[in-house]
């Protein structure tokens, strides 16, 4: 009777195992999702426990290369982010993870609503971006990013 019941159970619930693998790229993901959240809310403290603190970390975009956390912070979060637009709203999409060990990156693409502070202009970006993570002391952080816009349609040959 036990042994009927045993396979009853094992038929019906079945074990649903994770690799070590997807548990990271679940973490990855959420660390993405609040990554869009700090920079829609121009969040310095959540993007703090995003980030690396170290002098290594790089963030490349159009307006400039940053290094380190200090630069990031202000050059990205507060005087980009935050001294320009009034609202932010940056959507992932597509998020495409990998990890190997303990590194991992990201490539998706973005779009980015915002209002200008300055005249209240409305802002509609789109690119591409790729992220890398280091974990460390058993926490994934961003270790760097480098985006950009969507390149120009070609028109002629």
């Amino acid at each position: 009777m036990f042994v009927l019941f045993a396979a009853m159970v094992s038929v019906a619930a079945p074990a649903i195992s994770q690799t070590p693998a997807d548990s990271d790229t679940q973490v990855i993901e959420g660390l993405i999702s609040d990554y869009a959240k700090s920079v829609s809310l121009a969040d310095t403290a959540l993007a703090e426990r995003l980030w690396q603190n170290a002098d290594s970390v790089t963030f490349i975009h159009p307006l400039g290369h940053e290094r380190g956390w200090p630069a990031i912070k202000k050059n990205v979060y507060e005087d980009l982010m935050g001294a320009l637009f009034s609202v932010r709203d940056l959507k992932i999409e597509r998020p495409s993870i990998h990890v190997s060990g303990n590194s991992g990156w990201s490539e998706f693409y973005w779009t980015f609503n915002a209002t200008l502070k300055e005249n209240g202009s409305p802002v509609v970006t789109r690119g591409r971006e790729t992220q890398i993570y280091q974990r460390e002391n058993g926490q994934w952080r961003i270790v760097h990013v480098h985006y950009s816009g969507m390149p120009e349609a070609r028109t002629g040959p």
